[in-house]
């Protein structure tokens, strides 16, 4: 059974597309190999989704 990965540290990012207008904005955590986690940037407290950098890929390619 896999653990999920510590956040205590994490460095969250901002999408560089979120603006300052109080928007759907949502953050990265970057350095978790083979998963990203993301989160509500208005809700930083609240639940945090690991997505597989597989399909983290495929949908960034999809914005493209």
């Amino acid at each position: 059974m896999e653990t999920a990965p510590s956040l205590r540290n994490a460095q969250w990012r901002k999408s560089s597309y979120s603006g300052n207008t109080g928007g759907d904005c949502l953050e990265v955590a970057d350095n978790h190999p083979g998963t990203v986690p993301v989160r509500d940037s208005k809700n930083p407290a609240g639940p945090v989704l690991l997505i597989g950098g597989a399909a983290w890929q495929a949908f960034v390619d999809g914005l493209r």
